[in-house]
């Protein structure tokens, strides 16, 4: 049986030297949580199984610091590194692999142009590749009667809606389609991120993960929500997701990697210790 993965994600702001990781809700209210290469060499001590960082500037000047910071961990820790943010080009994704990353994460660039997957996937190979799907719950079923209507833990019917540009905009677009397509397109992995649950620690939003888990061949990661292990524990046993992302409870010392392992352990999900 395979190990589920353990996954702390970092979001990397770049407008001060070195970069720093904060955290926010829902997005937005970002506050402080650190220098972006000691906490990834804190959870690669730790037993973390991949780290995530994603650059919430992403602009040109942004993308030159982002490539440091990725040199400088890349040197520090012995995990998988997926970078994410502004990503746009076969020649970014080529910076940011030479850097030391391992995987790309595509968002906004892939929804624009889908064809970015396939051609970034063939050049790279699928492994290299991760499509982000930022989603929000979309209650009007009754105008939207070809999206995938799911139900909620409350019984209400409804859609997920992807949205782009961190959020700000709404696309009109199914999750559930969108991440068919991803995977058709070359896709090696999703990395599912719930709006309705980003930052809130009330858990991840199980329904639209366990679709996606269900549907897809390629694994699913799992984002947004979570408060404590309890909640990592769900998003595998519930929303049977392949892995499990999670920020503010790692940042800040509310449990450590190996607490929540052993916690997920004793509950009979494998993962690696």
């Amino acid at each position: 049986m395979l190990t589920k993965r353990i996954i702390p994600c970092l979001d990397v702001t770049l407008d001060r030297a070195g970069g720093c990781v904060v955290k926010g809700v829902e997005f937005v209210d970002l506050k402080e949580a650190g220098d972006p290469v000691e906490l990834a060499k804190r959870y690669n001590e730790e037993g973390a199984d991949e780290l995530v960082f994603l650059d919430i500037t992403a602009s040109a000047h942004g993308r030159e610091t982002m490539i440091d910071v990725i040199e400088r961990t890349a040197d520090e820790v012995f995990i998988p590194l997926t970078i994410g943010g502004g990503i746009s080009s076969i020649d970014a994704i080529r910076q940011i692999l030479r850097a030391g990353a391992d995987k790309v994460s595509v968002n906004t660039s892939a929804v624009k142009n889908p064809d970015f997957i396939k051609e970034a996937s063939d050049i790279f190979g699928a492994q290299c590749i991760v499509t982000a799907i930022d989603c929000k719950r979309n209650l009007d079923i009754k105008n939207n009667p070809d999206k995938t209507i799911l139900e909620l833990e409350d019984g209400t019917p409804a859609w997920y809606e992807v949205v782009i540009y961190g959020g700000r905009e709404a696309t009109g677009i199914d999750a559930v389609e969108w991440a068919r397509k991803a995977e058709e397109l070359g896709s090696g992995e999703i990395l599912l991120t719930s709006m309705d649950r980003d930052g809130t620690c009330a858990g991840y939003d199980l329904p639209i993960t366990r679709k996606l888990s269900e549907e897809l061949d390629i694994p699913i990661i799992a984002s947004g929500g979570v408060g404590n292990p309890q909640h990592i524990y769900e998003g595998f046993s519930i929303g049977k997701a392949d892995a499990a992302l999670a920020a503010s409870i790692f940042h800040f010392r509310e449990y450590s990697i190996k607490e929540v392992k052993e916690y997920l352990k004793e509950r009979g999900i494998p993962v690696r210790l």
